[in-house]
């Protein structure tokens, strides 16, 4: 098999670090592998694959001799991305920058492979919230097509970064220990105003935007329009964050042009590739966070009927958001160029 240059962009991050357990999981062929990261990372050592590199810090040249760039999100992707491509690369990107950019084509390799063909060098990724909502929606969308969606999720806050996952353990302990807890990341560090997120709920991520939604709200909204290339389903959003350490959960409830059963539903979604159906009402069996965390596959479960609209569905769905939310889908992507040989 032909094996490719592969860089990636911040990786000493989560997603940076899931893309290297990937990589090795799914013996992705590369040959020659760069780690960048900005400038206060840059000379950190990674053990990967019996071999140490030394993490570099990312400017334009560090693209050269690149076919495979995974940007693992941030401001870096919108200067840095065009620059890889100049030199010949194909970046995968999962910051928001370029999603809803009428030239790069926004993928989720089992909803929309045939966009991936149409892309000019950079490929995005959806946000992961929107990556786990329409892996659920896709094979029911192709059976009876969906006139509309109202979303509320529950965000693990690894969402947030590092920083948010050692704030909500200090937190934790500082309650158990009877003293005041700090808040300073969430909902996010570039706020005003920090809240506590141990043994509580924020119904804010990312900042407000027009008609008092917030951005992460919105990019559901767009994002699942264009995944689906379908502009007429009405889609609201709530997107809430909880105190668990990793992987989101979705409250999705449906309205659809036509009849389909729950049970129909299930089975749609059991054959659907990257989907695990868990839902067993009498025997307690459901997706939770706890149990999908570091799991490739998105988990739906409490699939009945919404009696209050002629033909109606809600789903409980949950998924990794830092494997299927971020860097999986982002591998998928480049694995399924290389079996098409569209790079």
């Amino acid at each position: 098999m032909k094996k490719y240059n592969v860089a990636i962009l911040g990786a000493t991050g989560a997603v940076g670090q899931e893309f290297l357990k990937l990589i090795e999981e799914r013996n992705f062929p590369f040959n020659e592998l760069k780690l960048l990261a900005s400038e206060r990372s840059a000379g950190k050592t990674i053990e990967f694959m019996g071999k140490s590199y030394i993490v570099e810090a990312a400017k334009p040249e560090s693209f050269n001799d690149v076919q495979i760039a995974l940007f693992a999100g941030g401001s870096a992707s919108k200067t840095l991305a065009p620059e890889a491509v100049k030199r010949g690369a194909v970046v995968i990107d999962n910051s928001s920058a370029f999603r809803m950019d009428p030239q790069v084509p926004l993928i989720v390799p089992e909803v929309n492979p045939e966009a991936i063909k149409t892309h000019k060098g950079i490929i995005a990724n959806p946000n992961c919230s929107t990556i786990i909502m329409v892996m659920a929606l896709k094979p029911i969308y192709d059976a009876v097509k969906i006139k509309r969606i109202v979303v509320s999720t529950y965000q693990a806050v690894s969402g947030a970064g590092k920083e948010a996952i050692d704030e909500l353990t200090n937190q934790v302990k500082a309650v158990i220990e009877g003293r005041q807890p700090e808040a300073n990341i969430l909902p996010s560090a570039s706020l005003p105003k920090h809240y506590q997120i141990a043994f509580n709920l924020l119904p804010q991520i990312d900042v407000f935007v027009e008609g008092n939604y917030t951005k992460e709200e919105m990019k559901m909204v767009n994002e699942t329009h264009k995944i689906l290339n379908d502009y007429e389903i009405g889609v609201t959003a709530t997107t809430v964050r909880v105190p668990v350490y990793r992987s989101h959960s979705e409250s999705i409830n449906i309205e659809l042009e036509g009849p389909l059963s729950p049970e129909e539903a299930k089975q749609l979604l059991a054959k659907f590739p990257g989907v695990i159906v868990e839902d067993n009402p009498a025997e307690m069996l459901y997706p939770m966070p706890l149990y999908t965390s570091d799991r490739d596959e998105v988990f739906v479960g409490r699939i009945r009927a919404d009696k209050t609209v002629p033909y109606g569905l809600n789903l409980w769905v949950v998924g990794d958001q830092i494997r299927k939310g971020a860097a999986l889908n982002a591998v998928q992507i480049a694995e399924y160029m290389i079996e098409h040989n569209l790079i």
